[in-house]
């Protein structure tokens, strides 16, 4: 009784560990690594600011989600791009945005990119 009681913890314990795993966007991956050292160069946020906030907004999706579509008008316009920036968690306080570093979306939007929402990884 000891020995099954044992074993089905044991079970438990590796099937959360390992389901917390795949969940994990983490640096293990080539992948992960590439995108890692991409976000360190680059801004998360584009030059457009939602106008409902007054600032670029971070949509934070679950930390598998890899791609990203940009909705375009016109022919050619639609792509598909990596999401390459991760939401941290130790979150050093409100960054400086001022408005005149940002436009906001223009009266006739070419693309979803002018809208001000930019998709970021979730840390969990």
């Amino acid at each position: 009784m000891k020995r099954i009681l044992l074993l089905s913890a044991a079970a438990a314990l590796l099937a959360v560990w390992g389901w917390t795993d795949q969940a994990s966007a983490g640096y293990r991956t080539i992948k992960g690594r590439v995108a890692y050292r991409q976000a360190q160069m680059y801004p998360w946020h584009g030059g457009y600011y939602d106008v409902a906030w007054g600032t670029p907004v971070a949509v934070v999706v679950p930390p598998t989600a890899e791609a990203q579509t940009h909705w375009g008008w016109g022919v050619g316009a639609t792509r598909v791009t990596p999401i390459q920036h991760q939401f941290q968690r130790g979150y050093p306080g409100p960054g400086e945005f001022r408005r005149s570093w940002f436009r906001p979306t223009p009266p006739w939007p070419s693309s979803t990119d002018q809208f001000g929402n930019y998709y970021i990884r979730g840390p969990w």
